[in-house]
C-alpha cells in the first residue's frame, strides 16, 4: 500500500487532471445562469461527479470495465437543449435558464468519460483504505473546483460578456460540448 502522501498527490493529480474539461463546462454554465439558481447548478454539479465516483468504485470493485463509450449517448442532453435554445433564439419570453440542473448532472456525467477510466483503476487499487482516502481528496478538490468556478463567474467582465452573449452562444456551446462528450467517450 502506498503511504497516505502518495495516496494523496496520486488522487489529486487524478481529480485535477480528469476534471479540468468539465470545469470549463461547468463555468460556462454559470455564466448563462441566473445568480439565484447557482447553488441548484453547483448541487448538481456535485452530484454528478458522487455519480461518477459510485460508478467507478462500483465497476472497480467488481473488476470489470464498463464500456466508456456508452457514456456518449449523454451528447444526446446538449444537442436537445442547443436544438430548445436556437428555437426560441428570438422569443424574448422564452428563457434561457430552464433545466439548468438536469443539464448539469448530465454534462457533468457525459464528460466523465475520462474520469471513469482514471478513477475505476486508482479505486481498484490498494484496498479500502485508499479508496477512504481518495474519496476524501476528491471531495476536497470538488469544494475547490466549486468555488473558484463561482468565484470566476463574478467577475463584472466575464459577467457581462456572459449576460450579453447568453442568448446568441448558448446553442453553439450546447453543441460543442455534446461534440466534446462523443470525443471524451470515445465514439469518434
Amino acid at each position: 500500500m502506498h503511504s497516505v502522501p502518495d495516496v494523496v498527490t496520486l488522487s489529486s493529480l487524478a481529480f485535477v487532471g480528469t476534471m479540468f474539461d468539465n470545469y470549463f463546462a461547468f463555468a460556462a454554465q454559470l455564466i448563462v445562469t441566473e445568480r439565484a439558481r447557482y447553488r441548484r447548478v453547483a448541487w448538481a454539479q456535485a452530484i454528478g461527479v458522487a455519480i461518477l465516483l459510485i460508478i467507478a468504485a462500483a465497476v472497480g470493485s467488481v473488476l470489470t470495465a464498463l464500456p466508456v463509450r456508452w457514456v456518449g449517448l449523454f451528447c444526446l442532453a446538449p444537442w436537445a437543449m442547443a436544438w430548445f435554445r436556437w428555437r426560441h433564439r428570438s422569443d424574448p419570453g422564452a428563457t434561457t435558464y430552464r433545466r439548468g440542473a438536469i443539464t448539469t448532472v448530465l454534462i457533468t456525467i457525459a464528460l466523465g468519460g475520462d474520469n471513469l477510466g482514471v478513477w475505476i483503476p486508482l479505486l481498484r487499487t490498494d484496498g479500502v483504505t485508499r479508496g477512504i482516502i481518495t474519496v476524501a481528496v476528491f471531495s476536497f478538490w470538488e469544494l475547490v473546483f466549486l468555488a473558484s468556478a463561482r468565484a470566476m463567474t463574478k467577475h463584472p467582465r466575464v459577467t457581462a460578456w456572459g449576460e450579453t452573449n447568453a442568448r446568441r452562444l448558448t446553442p453553439w456551446v450546447y453543441v460543442a460540448l455534446g461534440a466534446l462528450i462523443l470525443v471524451e467517450s470515445g465514439v469518434f
